[in-house]
């Protein structure tokens, strides 16, 4: 058999775009995608289940279509998005469940990916100019993404070192730009409206959206185990970002930021999570020496990733964490039955 691919969070942008790519592998056999809505964008050969969003049910799926390699999409980086309580359900009890299907007995599970982000490494004053994959946090979480991200890395991290016959990947992203995702920064952006704090211009990296969507194809396609930065070549000045933009700097106080930002924020006028803030005062450089070694090439720099987002103008699809809102069991038992994806064994 050719490979078999169970992909996570299938209805979120990342999901619809990394198995379209998936799709034109000829050595990929089947990819079953799922999630709690709707597919994002078309597909031509991917199978689809709804279930719920932490995944109890994984270690059946697993089971019924011996897939081979598991690619989780489906982690939440945006905390203006999704409560507290929803973080930790999706990121944390979600992981564990894939985890503990992936390494079930008699599993056919033999390589995992998970999308992660360079936001578990924090932004902090006394951060060194580049993290490397094995650098620690220079102080401990802060805020809840932060702690629900780095509570996730030790979970697979430890998956992987229980599991040696399986192999693990792990893709830290930085804040990535393109036409068509929207992020907390891509979201000031396209409004013009740009925070910044006064009396600091920090060092940011980008990586553009169809980047992304490479680094998953080469994981996958060369089955490489491993931890990896991925962010394109070269950092920014906040102030040039701002200017390849064409976007206004607004300039909070260095002091009781988050309440003078507090009223624009409820207006839905500027997107401020914790770990933006942080970002905005000090900054985040990522080594990528790690994803060069395997041949991996960046099209597109990091002051290019800003230029190709603001000739792309405003945003226009969204992209996000569905909620939920019932019971997906009759979808499961009819993907169990009827889905071509579920191996038949003769008794």
């Amino acid at each position: 058999m050719g490979r078999r691919i169970l992909l996570t969070g299938l209805d979120t942008f990342w999901g619809g775009k990394v198995a379209a790519a998936l799709e034109k592998n000829p050595e990929v056999e089947m990819i079953l995608g799922m999630g709690t809505g709707e597919p994002s964008i078309g597909l031509e050969r991917t199978e689809y289940v709804r279930a719920e969003q932490s995944y109890s049910l994984l270690e059946r799926i697993v089971s019924s279509t011996e897939v081979d390699t598991i690619v989780h999409t489906f982690l939440v980086v945006d905390s203006t998005r999704t409560s507290g309580r929803d973080l930790h359900e999706v990121n944390v009890i979600g992981t564990m469940n894939l985890l503990a299907a992936a390494g079930a007995p008699g599993s056919s599970v033999r390589h995992v990916v998970v999308k992660s982000s360079t936001v578990v490494y924090g932004a902090g004053p006394k951060d060194p100019a580049w993290f490397a994959e094995d650098t620690p946090r220079s102080r401990p979480p802060r805020t809840r993404l932060e702690r629900s991200l780095t509570e996730v890395e030790t979970y697979v991290r430890d998956f992987a070192d229980d599991n040696p016959d399986i192999l693990v990947t792990v893709l830290r992203f930085a804040n990535v730009l393109g036409a068509s995702v929207e992020t907390p920064i891509s979201r000031n952006l396209a409004r013009g409206m740009f925070p910044a704090v006064a009396g600091y211009d920090p060092q940011i990296q980008f990586v553009e959206e169809d980047d992304v969507v490479r680094c998953f194809e080469l994981v996958v396609r060369e089955r490489v185990p491993g931890v990896f930065n991925v962010a394109a070549d070269g950092c920014l000045p906040w102030s040039q970002v701002a200017r390849l933009a064409g976007a206004w700097r607004l300039r909070l106080p260095p002091l009781f930021t988050r309440e003078a930002a507090a009223p624009l924020v409820r207006l839905n006028l500027l997107d401020l999570p914790p770990e933006l803030e942080d970002l905005l005062r000090f900054g985040r450089g990522v080594d990528t020496t790690s994803l060069k070694g395997l041949g991996f090439r960046f099209d597109t720099t990091s002051a290019g990733t800003v230029e190709l987002f603001a000739r792309a103008g405003r945003l226009s699809q969204p992209v996000g964490d569905r909620v939920a809102c019932h019971s997906y069991d009759s979808d499961l038992e009819a993907f169990f039955r009827h889905s071509p994806a579920v191996v038949r064994r003769r008794s």
